[in-house]
């Protein structure tokens, strides 16, 4: 027998073990006693089939194409079968996202990198158990017409970001390579939706705005992006709840393992990703095609590592300097916690059903 056949078989039993610790179990034990024999009825409260919880909640976002892809397809539903019920929250942008998380509300998460980051500087008790994408779904969006033409112009404008979100701390960093104050840019903090229709409307001069709304209000009103760095965007973190992995770790893998499902099955089927952002987003296929083959990595390392840590070493200081986090000791001893890789590590697409 597989070690992965016995971490399966481990995972499904009604036990509350950490990944880490189950590798260990792995280790000592090589093999479990009784296999292949029918197993007794928990009477723990796990659900028939040994699985650690009768309710997985997990949110889906439009800027999360691998969450529609899972929904949409219907995977975790067959793999966890009628003992457990999936329920599915959207969130509109990762503030909304690490609220969800931060209240119980969701099992599991999608946030930015940065947003991660903060919300663990913050005291949230959360850990990244993949990363989905690396995206470029953050830019500074002017109105058709403007007479901005560079980041600089900015100084003394007004300029619509969601607080707590990639397009916030992309705004940030733009500013401050420009050489511009953040106290001399008006910021109106405001959902990534209503950033959109502000700068529309001319409420704001100018919006640090999100895929696919961005790519939207391109196509439709005429908006130009005015200054493009897809090295101040941060990658797509899956986030969970401690509690969460510390009682559920058996749900926690399904998840992975369906998100790697996806990964493979959206590189292999773009036009159909197209077809279902474009139907969760209400907006036109051709924006959603900008969006997934122009703006969206998904060839990626899923294992949260080096890679994303350099990226939030740069984003972490720019936390204390705006006085979103206190201190840098929070955000270093934040970046020490936050990565939890062992489910990455261990994924494997092929146990997921569908």
């Amino acid at each position: 027998m597989t070690a992965r056949t016995t971490a399966r078989r481990l995972a499904r039993r009604p036990i509350a073990l950490g990944a880490s610790a189950v590798a260990a179990t792995l280790l000592l034990a090589g093999c479990v006693a009784g296999e292949g024999e029918a197993q007794a009825a928990p009477e723990d409260g796990t659900t028939a089939e040994g699985w650690s919880a009768d309710t997985l909640t997990l949110d889906f976002a439009t800027y999360n194409p691998l969450s529609l892809v899972i929904k949409d397809q219907g995977w975790i539903e067959s793999t966890l079968g009628d003992d457990v019920t999936v329920e599915w929250v959207q969130s509109a942008g990762s503030n909304k996202a690490n609220e969800a998380l931060r209240a119980g509300a969701v099992d599991v998460g999608s946030t930015a990198g940065s947003a991660a980051l903060l919300a663990r500087s913050n005291g949230s008790p959360i850990r990244t158990i993949d990363v989905y994408s690396q995206p470029e779904w953050a830019a500074l969006v002017v109105p058709e017409g403007s007479d901005i033409t560079d980041v600089a112009d900015l100084a003394g404008r007004s300029v619509a970001a969601t607080k707590g979100t990639d397009p916030y701390f992309f705004l940030l960093q733009a500013l401050d390579e420009a050489g511009v104050d953040p106290a001399d840019v008006e910021v109106q903090n405001l959902q990534h939706a209503d950033g959109k229709a502000a700068l529309e409307n001319g409420s704001v001069d100018a919006w640090s705005g999100l895929d696919p709304l961005m790519a939207a209000s391109e196509a439709e009103a005429g908006s130009t992006l005015l200054y493009r760095n897809v090295d101040f965007n941060t990658y797509g973190f899956l986030n969970a709840t401690q509690d969460f992995l510390d009682a559920s770790p058996d749900l926690a893998q399904v998840v992975v393992d369906a998100y790697e499902k996806a990964r493979a099955w959206a590189q292999e089927n773009p036009d159909e990703v197209v077809s279902i952002l474009a139907e969760v987003a209400g907006i036109d296929p051709a924006v959603a095609e900008t969006v997934i083959t122009e703006r969206t990595t998904l060839d990626i390392d899923p294992v949260p590592g080096d890679a994303q840590r350099a990226v939030l070493e740069v984003v972490g200081p720019i936390f204390v300097e705006s006085g979103d986090v206190a201190s840098q000791d929070l955000v270093d001893a934040a970046l020490d916690e936050l990565f939890e890789p062992t489910y990455a590590e261990a994924a494997d697409p092929s146990t997921i059903a569908g």
